[in-house]
């Protein structure tokens, strides 16, 4: 049976479940669902093998919240021998398709872990003989240009006993191992929070686009920021920071002479000038009130884009996030302005997305009472 298999946060698969399960819907696409709890692993079961690629061409993964990485299977869950595993896993494969690049991948778990170095170990002569028998194309190939028409295979061990193969398209999966950058915590920040900023960049900003988006000089307002997790990743891309929180921020951030503290409110802070590019925000507040929030600032022109957590219930968190995008959306549609907007529950996210909202038009100026 062909099946669209998921990477979601451990402890997320009902969630990854619902929404993969209700865009497929939307494209006349159907299934029953398979979560592997705790895992972060979900299996969505087609009904019709035919729409595993169907679905992927129509629903681009970054408009998935909970998913980070997903490919459509080719084969069920191989049992492996315990020895000659690459011999059975490339006759498992034929040589019907060819791809660009092999993921080694297992599950977001400590025994996942455990496994990362026997992948590590079978890569090398599974790549060999992949590439022996024209399923991998040549190395020069594959990393000389990427192939936007191509196909990344993926295999998905769960032990050293057990995969399962599938494959993804270039353009819309992560260039990640599982859809998990891995980024090193810097020394000098003040918290470990600046690690969800500086993904969130990483993920939302194209990279070809951060010399005009993410530069050094442009005015920058963090609400909510002390000690200064997300102040430290503006500041270290040059920005001039406002930061507002009751509470001290870092010294080090402070000696940098790019921050002002304002000790003071998040909700009640309004900027003199209307010169703010990045509006950025982590309060500990109700989803809905960041929401409203954020929708206004960007509606009054008082920033150009705003990169903001909110905050997950303990249930019905799918159908929470649903409603507080759609408020932003219904007042965005209001005032009848262009707007991008996508939000992902991000690898350094814990309980809480990560939205990227701006407009593409205009701010309509409005009388905002904030």
């Amino acid at each position: 049976m062909t099946s669209i298999v998921l990477f979601c946060r451990p402890g997320f698969e009902k969630e990854c479940g619902a929404e993969v399960q209700e865009k497929a819907a939307w494209n006349e696409i159907y299934g029953y669902l398979e979560l592997k709890k705790n895992q972060g692993i979900v299996l969505f079961h087609l009904h019709e093998s035919e729409h595993g690629e169907v679905l992927m061409n129509k629903v681009p993964l970054k408009r998935l919240i909970f998913a980070r990485q997903w490919f459509v299977t080719v084969t069920d869950i191989i049992d492996l021998p315990d020895y000659n595993r690459v011999e059975a896993i490339t006759e498992a494969l034929g040589n019907e398709w060819q791809y660009t690049d092999l993921r080694m991948e297992m599950t977001d778990t400590n025994d996942g872990k455990e496994l990362s170095k026997f992948c590590r170990k079978l890569s090398v002569p599974l790549r060999q003989a992949l590439r022996k028998n024209k399923v991998l194309t040549e190395k020069s190939k594959a990393t000389e240009q990427v192939d936007d028409d191509g196909a990344i295979l993926h295999a998905l061990f769960f032990s050293g006993q057990q995969v399962i193969l599938g494959f993804s398209l270039t353009r819309n999966s992560s260039p990640h191992i599982m859809g998990i950058p891995r980024l090193k915590f810097p020394s000098l920040a003040p918290s470990r929070s600046t690690l969800k900023l500086d993904e969130a960049f990483l993920y939302f900003i194209p990279r070809e686009e951060w010399d005009t988006r993410l530069t050094s000089g442009m005015n920058a307002v963090d609400l909510g920021s002390a000690p200064g997790g997300w102040t430290y990743q503006l500041v270290r891309r040059g920005m001039m920071v406002t930061a507002i929180d009751n509470g001290p921020m870092a010294e080090s951030l402070m000696e940098t002479g790019q921050v002002k503290h304002k000790m003071m409110d998040g909700f009640k802070y309004l900027p003199q000038k209307q010169n703010v590019y990045w509006l950025v925000c982590d309060m500990i507040e109700k989803p809905q009130r960041v929401a409203k929030l954020m929708s206004e600032w960007l509606l009054h022109g008082y920033c150009k884009e705003a990169m903001f957590n909110l905050k997950l219930p303990m249930k019905g968190r799918y159908q929470q996030v649903s409603e507080d995008l759609q408020a932003i959306k219904d007042a965005f549609n209001k005032h009848n302005v262009k707007y991008e907007l996508y939000a992902k529950h991000l690898y350094y996210d814990r309980e809480e997305i990560t939205v990227h909202a701006r407009l593409l038009s205009p701010a309509p100026l409005i009388a905002v009472d904030l």
